[in-house]
């Protein structure tokens, strides 16, 4: 993997890049999809490509590793063949489900047993599994196992948590060196920062992620259950140690909003099931604000989702058609909201992108957060 950094916005830290992946390349700053089970819920591949213009989508090494299992994916060639997406992916090592398991998990100095949500079959992963486990899945980027503690959990906690990960770490890295692709393409690995809401431990974390060297280096832990303002935090002191000239990727993050904030702290990549989950629900996201397409208000509004600006779904869907389908429990409803959402995520970063190349990266952004928070 390759990364190109080619400019920062004046008076912020947002960027503009360009990571070179055996599958092709990704311009940043970046939203990923997420495709947990190797497939983003209710949107075809083509649509991913073609109307969302996604980059590059993520994959879920717990549940792939549970179904349909590595020896089918293996068979298959790898993810990409098994699903048909001919562009980059990125896998989360399963930590974040795993440690979401609670009472159906069990943390040791070897790794993390678990029980299966699916059949309640008991399994481990360790940092060196892992690692063998996201190389049959194919990804173009890996992550390492870490622990992803609460956004409430005390120092004691956090720095306990943390050093397991660093010397999980230190495994997982080794066994990363000591391993190639299995599909003839490279793939890249990526460790995590982790530490809670506490500074030192952030720094510390992040100081010991950079001392690797890997290709590109990743922020966890954030968005579950701290303040905005925390994380806000907590992303600056990161970046400040996170080598300039490697791709940052904040995890599981977030709104419009976050991500906007994220982008002028210095994040290069980001991911977040918010556009289809919410899509789901009802909710839309658009550049002048959020609606609720359960209202009553859109039951005879004949204008399109999106009546000026960017167009991320066909024209000839109306809010008042898109509120009859919710409200009838229409499958196409789910479709049309996730696809809508999706492309204006996609749509937002592109727009960052273009701001930060053309140097008034602060000033858009400024008015565009005020604009995507509202509520229509």
């Amino acid at each position: 993997m390759d990364f190109v950094l080619q400019s920062t916005a004046p008076g912020s830290n947002a960027r503009a890049g360009l990571i070179t992946t055996g599958h092709g390349t990704i311009e940043t700053p970046i939203f990923m999809p997420v495709g947990t089970l190797g497939s983003v819920k209710a949107v075809h591949q083509h649509e991913l490509r073609d109307d969302v213009k996604a980059q590059i989508i993520l994959g879920n090494t717990y549940h792939l590793y549970l179904r349909p299992g590595i020896d089918i994916l293996e068979k298959a060639g790898g993810l990409h063949k098994f699903n048909g997406w001919d562009r980059p992916i990125l896998t989360d090592s399963g930590g974040y489900q795993v440690f979401s398991l609670a009472a159906n998990r069990k943390l040791t100095e070897e790794g993390a047993w678990f029980r299966s949500h699916i059949d309640g079959s008991k399994h481990l992963f360790t940092p060196e599994s892992v690692v063998d486990i996201e190389r049959s899945i194919g990804a173009d980027i890996m992550m390492a196992l870490d622990e992803c503690p609460p956004g409430t959990a005390d120092m004691d906690y956090a720095r306990k948590s943390l050093r397991l990960t660093q010397r999980w770490l230190e495994r997982g890295w080794k066994r990363y060196k000591e391993t190639e692709g299995l599909y003839g393409y490279s793939q890249a690995y990526f460790p995590i920062v982790q530490g809670v809401v506490y500074p030192q431990l952030r720094r510390d974390a992040a100081k010991h992620v950079a001392d690797l060297g890997a290709d590109g280096n990743a922020i966890g832990g954030l968005a579950v259950g701290e303040p905005t303002e925390v994380m806000y935090e907590m992303i600056e002191v990161v970046n400040e140690i996170l080598p300039a000239d490697k791709p940052r990727y904040l995890m599981g993050v977030g709104t419009p909003a976050n991500i906007l904030e994220a982008i002028d702290r210095g994040v290069d990549m980001m991911d977040c099931v918010m556009p289809t989950r919410n899509g789901r629900n009802g909710m839309l996201f658009t550049a002048h604000g959020v609606m609720n397409m359960r209202n009553r208000k859109w039951a005879d509004d004949f204008s399109p989702i999106q009546e000026d600006g960017p167009s991320y779904v066909d024209r000839a869907y109306s809010k008042a058609y898109l509120r009859h389908l919710f409200i009838a429990d229409e499958i196409l409803a789910m479709q049309i909201a996730s696809i809508h959402n999706l492309a204006f995520y996609l749509w937002l970063v592109g727009e960052a992108r273009k701001h930060i190349l053309a140097g008034d990266f602060k000033v858009w952004k400024t008015g565009m957060v005020e604009r995507v928070t509202r509520r229509l």
